[in-house]
């Protein structure tokens, strides 16, 4: 009787420690995993959004601290041209159809448009000030850019000239096309816009319950639920796009300025510059729970997430000791 205690008390110190083994094995090995880095020689400041080339594999990265646009070539796993002379690129658009390339800048609010295969570029647009985000409709083959104290200009994709500006109440960060609105992040209002795209006005605003600093976003349409990355408090929050009501708000890392959903999955990627990717499982439109996070590198809060490769991409600044780099991510 005594051996046969002491050989089950064995078996249940063995299953204990198998079953923090299997833990600990589960923490180092999340659904996000390093796959591939990319080095960026000579890139220095801050990297901000990209954009891609799916059948040319090329990758496009608005460097906005070295004033360039950076092109890796994904199949070779390097970068193969440097578009320089830029004024602190943010938002980057790439446009199949037309072969053309869209570069919004900071300084002084310029919309570069260039020639995707030589480079050259091929028009402009003066928005004055602080051109940032770009969103690309293929559907109805227009450009929508955020910028200065308070705009959204549409442009056609196919000549470059400008339809018309939607004013706002302040500079629009992140925003999502949805088939009927425009939802746009507005963070020195403290609100989140809806737009009537064909009216070309605002038609509602919604708060983010005492969360400030909403900068990043992502749209899930099918369900309704828009995901809005705020910085004060490190929040990702949810709201319905019906009611413009917040359904929950979960804790996130610090810095977030990327936000990426995948409906496949039904998760949200949080890219935050304190050095993590947080992952948030949505269980249905209403529940989601913290998934362990990804360690990456400090200052590293932009990338894209490209749902037909399982990659989410992430920018890597030169800091210190750490070169700039891209991180490619496959997500399990």
């Amino acid at each position: 009787m005594k051996e046969f205690l002491n050989s089950r008390r064995a078996c249940i110190v063995v299953a204990l420690f198998a079953s923090i083994a299997l833990s600990s094995i589960s923490a180092q090995n999340p659904q996000v995993k390093l796959t591939q880095t990319i080095p960026l020689p000579g890139v220095e400041g801050r990297i901000d959004h990209f954009a891609l080339d799916a059948v040319g594999n090329r990758l496009f990265v608005a460097a906005l601290g070295n004033n360039s646009v950076e092109v890796v070539d994904l199949r070779k796993g390097e970068r193969v041209k440097s578009i320089t002379g830029l004024g602190s690129p943010q938002g980057i658009a790439f446009v199949p159809e037309f072969n053309r390339l869209f570069v919004a800048n900071d300084k002084d609010g310029i919309l570069k448009i260039y020639d995707a295969k030589s480079f050259q570029p091929v028009g402009e647009l003066n928005f004055k000030d602080d051109a940032d985000n770009i969103r690309y409709d293929e559907a109805a083959k227009k450009i929508y850019v955020g910028y200065g104290s308070g705009g959204i200009a549409v442009v056609n994709a196919a000549d470059g000239k400008q339809v018309r500006s939607i004013k706002l109440s302040a500079h629009p960060e992140a925003f999502e096309l949805e088939k009927s609105r425009i939802f746009v992040n507005v963070p020195n209002s403290r609100h989140v816009a809806a737009i009537d795209p064909d009216k070309g006005q605002v038609i509602a605003t919604w708060k983010t319950d005492l969360a400030f600093g909403n900068f990043p976003m992502a749209l899930d349409e099918a369900n309704h639920r828009l995901f809005v990355g705020c910085r004060m408090p490190s929040k990702l929050v949810v709201l319905n796009t019906e009611s413009g009501e917040v359904v929950t708000k979960i804790d996130i890392s610090g810095d977030p300025d990327d936000v990426f959903y995948d409906k496949k999955r039904h998760r949200i990627y949080a890219i935050c510059g304190v050095g993590k990717i947080d992952t948030i499982e949505q269980s249905n439109e209403n529940s989601y729970q913290a998934l362990p996070k990804v360690d990456t590198a400090d200052g590293a809060r932009t990338g894209l997430f490209v749902p037909e490769r399982d990659i989410l991409f992430v920018a890597v600044p030169h800091r210190s000791s750490q070169p700039a780099e891209i991180r490619a991510y496959h997500v399990e």
